[in-house]
């Protein structure tokens, strides 16, 4: 197994209001996107590990968004900050906060979905396909500028995965190769 590591470290603060941790799989590398993500012109997409690598700083510090009704992405609906992101085995995990008294009705509909039923999708800019010709598009380099939080069936990756947990105690920062 192959570990890549980062974040940045926010002290815990017991019972903050309007800080709810969460933590999610993002997506995976190396393999084909289940559906075409938006803004792939109909076409699935793979991430290549060496892009997701170079790419993953660029997670730390970036918003995660919702749309109403779960179904997409919308960049002016920043509920939540990414603190950490983790390259595991084949799966990019994050975690960090979601502004819940800020956003109630969001972290209300977050905390009525089924655990299993939230997924994610990466936002990206930047991004290099290798063939533009060819049916699967390979990512070959990225930048991360943020994720949405929506309904697993949804997603572009059907391995994704969302859920609200409970404050972690305070950690170093990591960055490990």
């Amino acid at each position: 197994m192959r570990l890549e590591a980062m974040a940045v470290r926010i002290p815990p603060v017991e019972g903050h209001p309007n800080r709810v941790p969460f933590e999610g799989v993002l997506t995976v590398v190396n393999q084909p996107s289940d559906k075409a993500p938006s803004g792939a012109r109909g076409h699935r997409v793979m991430l290549t590990r060496a892009a997701a690598e170079k790419a993953l700083a660029s997670l730390l510090g970036m918003a995660v968004d919702y749309r109403p009704g779960w179904d997409g992405h919308d960049t002016r609906r920043k509920i939540g900050l990414i603190t950490e992101a983790n390259l595991i085995g084949n799966r990019i995990t994050v975690s960090g906060y979601l502004y819940a008294r800020d956003f109630p009705e969001a972290a209300e509909a977050i905390r009525a979905h089924a655990p299993e039923a939230l997924g994610m999708s990466y936002e990206l800019a930047d991004a290099r396909v290798e063939n533009m010709s060819d049916e699967i598009w390979k990512l070959t380099r990225v930048t991360f500028t943020g994720a949405a939080i929506l309904l697993r069936e949804k997603a572009a990756y059907r391995a994704t995965s969302f859920r609200m947990t409970k404050e972690k105690p305070a950690r170093a920062a990591v960055a490990a190769r």
